[in-house]
């Protein structure tokens, strides 16, 4: 039985992003382990996937001697493990884990792109990031990013010429549109939500799933919430996810709208968000970078209208104008204009948020992203002339 390993900075990675993958390659023949950082969800992971997990202390910022020593831990893991493939995801997860695979010998190493921080930052900082992504690819075998775009800016950038792909349509774990779908338990929770803030009968859920952090666009949407509000006075924004006041913190201005705020809840990270998706008309989404978000997937499945920025992954997933709106990053007047426009509409609305639906069911199957991803392990096993897993 090959060995697969699966890595990740931070174990929420695995348990959300990748959710049901490890599961899948071990019934189709893999004996997988996951490794990411320590924290609260590893417990859950490893129930959920029926996988065994092993801690390394990654960190998310630049931590040079931390790295150098996780990799090296990785490289003894690697070596009393003897995995024919190692899969990594997430910055850090993917320079330390590639480079400790190359080192440790592991003949198949590859790494997955889901979005590049480098894209948002500025002077030394983004020269740093970049150099650190192509380090990244150096010692991988091939590279997989999850966005057609976001491919093409990794071609411009001349990063991993020559051994790259985009797995089907895009997307780094696909979507159960059957698991996001919303069934009568789901609308009697979503109407608890309702009646918990006071949503009255005209009033309208906008709703924002992700950390509430600036380079998520949150000072735009919280701008341009308070102008919508202040003609729809009965619409609410609700926000599921937390801020993270040390990597990337929102200035004081947005700090008091996002908490004094009356008709701005806060729900806070939730395991489950088909329940407040279920309750929202419309997810707003403005972004300022990504792969191939799940969230607008997710939230279109769960029959929102999609308002997200014009920026990679996004753009593959809304047609302006066709089945949702794309709106300039960083633009808050746009923003503004968007939800003012939608808000107008709701015929309009309604059809943007059939139309979603309809492409993201036809087109990113969670279940045919999954046969794409083992295709490529045995295309690579067989290339190295490693003994294919045994099919159910």
């Amino acid at each position: 039985m090959p060995g697969l390993i699966r890595i990740t900075t931070v174990p929420e990675s695995l348990q959300f992003l990748l959710k049901g993958q490890m599961k899948f390659m071990q019934q189709h023949g893999f004996e997988v382990t996951m490794i990411s950082a320590d924290g609260a969800p590893v417990k859950d992971l490893v129930q959920q996937e029926g996988c065994t997990h092993i801690v390394v202390p990654f960190t998310r910022k630049i931590t040079p001697v931390t790295d150098v020593k996780c990799m090296f831990q990785l490289v003894r893991i690697f070596r009393k493990l003897k995995p024919a493939i190692v899969h990594t995801h997430t910055p850090k997860a993917g320079l330390v884990g590639m480079w400790a695979a190359k080192l440790a010998g592991v003949p198949v190493r590859l790494h997955t792109i889901a979005g590049l921080p480098w894209m948002e930052t500025t002077g030394i900082m983004r020269t740093i990031l970049r150099i650190a992504e192509k380090l990244t690819a150096m010692p991988a075998s091939y590279i997989y990013p999850n966005s057609n775009k976001l491919q093409s800016f990794l071609k411009e950038q001349g990063v991993a010429n020559g051994k790259m792909k985009v797995l089907g349509q895009g997307s780094s774990n696909g979507i159960d549109s059957t698991y996001f779908s919303v069934t009568n338990e789901i609308q009697q929770q979503a109407e608890v939500l309702k009646q918990q803030t006071g949503l009255k009968e005209d009033g309208w859920v906008w709703i924002f799933v992700g950390r509430l952090v600036k380079d998520k666009g949150i000072g735009e949407l919280l701008d341009a919430f308070n102008e919508v509000h202040t003609q729809y006075p009965n619409d609410q924004l609700w926000l599921l996810g937390t801020e993270e006041p040390e990597l990337d913190p929102l200035d004081e201005q947005h700090k008091q709208l996002l908490h004094t705020h009356p008709a701005i809840t806060c729900w806070g990270f939730q395991k489950d968000i088909r329940p407040y998706l279920a309750a929202s008309n419309i997810l707003a989404f403005p972004s300022y970078r990504e792969g191939f978000p799940n969230v607008p997937m997710q939230a279109g499945l769960m029959g929102c209208m999609l308002i997200l920025s014009d920026i990679n992954g996004c753009n593959e997933i809304v047609d302006h104008e066709k089945n949702g709106l794309l709106v300039p990053v960083k633009n808050t007047m746009a923003l503004q204009q968007a939800m003012f426009q939608s808000r107008q509409s709701p015929a309009t609305t309604a059809h943007y948020a059939q139309q979603i639906r309809k492409k993201i069911v036809e087109g990113f199957d969670q279940q045919q992203l999954w046969k794409l991803i083992l295709q490529e392990y045995q295309y690579w096993l067989t290339k190295k002339k490693i003994s294919l897993p045994a099919q159910p």
